[in-house]
């Protein structure tokens, strides 16, 4: 019998100091008995076989190229521990390089690094499993290997995507909820006020176009945009329901909504197709964007970036989630990014160490991270810090009070979202299709995709 938390089981949504982590389902899976390699104990003192340990053997640690600041702190802090960086595209929009790699190295027998930095949220889904008979890459990390004391420290639900069946096979780097980003300098100067439903936001959407064309309200040209606005309306394209099972609903009205809404406004060009991330999109739209919703990375990464927007201080500002009408104003989880030590490795402690760091210390959690700490108390003051600095017009509490907002009914598979959305959605938008012309297949595809995986489709 597999013992699966059920989706209605959520976890408390209590906010904890300043900040709470989205509460979403943590899904069991049934694990296959571990086979160990040579020079490994078989039963492991952490609840998963170790490898022959050496004190003195050097890191190796994958991260992406945002990552590599926290391992250069973490060198700084720690000289003793012999690291080799390297840099990875993150499996960034899907791309399950990750997951590929890993593969290989089972194949081969060794190779695996000691830890991986991911940006997606769907890693546990594969990394905590045996695959053909090879032990599971991920390492358990809440039976004595990693201290009850920071495990609990992360702020209430972030782990939940690294949990399965009631182990924790990964720490969560940082929250991604999705709020309402905008000008307010220039939302005072052209006479708007601040929308705080779908239905505001589109006719805000309406009156920038007529009003003041080559300006903005947000962006659909990412591989994430399903995550804020379809995740946002509760489109229940991605609701999985059991170890293996998911629902597959992409002509619901809440997505048809949606749809419409992305439709009229990108139609009057007040939506960007571009990547925020592209040369492109600074260059259209530097200075010109009215309004954002997105994940709260954004504010580090795109608007108080020398390297994106730049927007000067004073300007912009953060408002909860949008809300449909009378509805309870829910939100999508945007990535997050997630640390995983390898079973594999040959120096855990070491590895302990470098994880512990990354996610909890305040050195590079409060003081370099460009984005919400998952770890409570660092979460606390890095919102405090950004409130502080006075980048901001006004205050932060919708980057608190959202975090507890993220619907439950968009789960995290072994699949990818974004790279169907990427190959599916995103190109034929491009070229002049509706979003809501392709709902159905869109939906079809993730079918397709579940199935292939190994999913039963409802």
């Amino acid at each position: 019998m597999v013992k699966l938390q059920s989706r209605s089981a959520t976890s408390s949504r209590t906010l904890r100091v300043l900040v709470a982590a989205a509460s979403v389902t943590a899904l069991g899976f049934a694990l296959a008995g571990c086979t160990s390699g040579s020079g490994s104990s078989a039963n492991g003192q952490y609840g998963f076989p170790e490898a022959t340990q050496s004190s003195s053997s050097t890191l190796t640690v994958w991260v992406d190229n945002t990552r590599v600041a926290a391992l250069d702190a973490f060198k700084k802090a720690n000289p003793d521990v012999k690291v080799d960086v390297v840099t990875y595209d993150g499996s960034a929009n899907g791309s399950n390089t990750f997951q590929t790699k890993m593969q290989l190295f089972d194949q081969a027998g060794s190779g695996w690094p000691d830890v991986v930095f991911s940006s997606q949220n769907n890693d546990a889904s594969w990394a905590s499993q045996t695959s053909n008979g090879k032990q599971a890459f991920a390492a358990v990390l809440n039976q004595g290997y990693i201290d009850d004391s920071t495990i609990s420290g992360f702020s209430a639900g972030a782990l939940d995507p690294c949990t399965v069946d009631g182990k924790v096979y990964c720490l969560r780097n940082d929250l991604a909820q999705s709020v309402l980003f905008y000008n307010k300098t220039l939302l005072d100067q052209f006479g708007y006020s601040v929308p705080t439903t779908w239905e505001d936001y589109q006719a805000l959407g309406d009156k920038v176009a007529a009003e003041h064309p080559g300006y903005i309200v947000g962006s659909v040209g990412d591989s994430f945009t399903p995550e804020i606005y379809m995740w946002a309306s509760k489109c229940q394209a991605n609701d999985v329901t059991a170890a293996r099972a998911i629902t597959v609903n992409t002509t619901s009205t809440e997505c048809q909504r949606m749809a419409s809404l992305l439709d009229d406004l990108s139609a009057k060009q007040v939506l960007s197709q571009d990547s925020v991330f592209t040369p492109e999109f600074l260059q259209k739209y530097t200075g010109k964007v009215l309004a954002m919703p997105g994940p709260v990375w954004y504010s580090g990464a795109i608007f108080n970036s020398a390297t994106a927007l730049n927007v000067p201080a004073g300007q912009m500002a953060v408002a909860a989630p949008l809300k449909w009408g009378s509805d309870d104003a829910v939100t999508g989880n945007v990535g997050g990014g997630t640390w995983f030590v390898s079973s594999h490795s040959t120096n855990l402690e070491a590895a302990k160490k470098l994880v512990d760091y990354v996610t909890t210390s305040d050195d590079y959690q409060v003081d370099l991270a460009p984005g919400l700490p998952a770890f409570a108390s660092a979460a606390a003051k890095w919102v405090a810090k950004q409130q502080a600095s006075g980048y901001f017009t006004g205050d932060l509490s919708a980057i608190t009070s959202s975090a507890s907002m993220v619907w439950n009914g968009w789960g995290y598979p072994q699949f990818s979202q974004e790279a169907i959305w990427a190959k599916t959605v995103t190109p034929a938008v491009a070229s002049g299709s509706t979003f809501s012309s392709l709902l159905s297949t869109w939906g079809d595809a993730i079918k397709n995709q579940a199935q292939v995986s190994g999913y039963k489709v409802n």
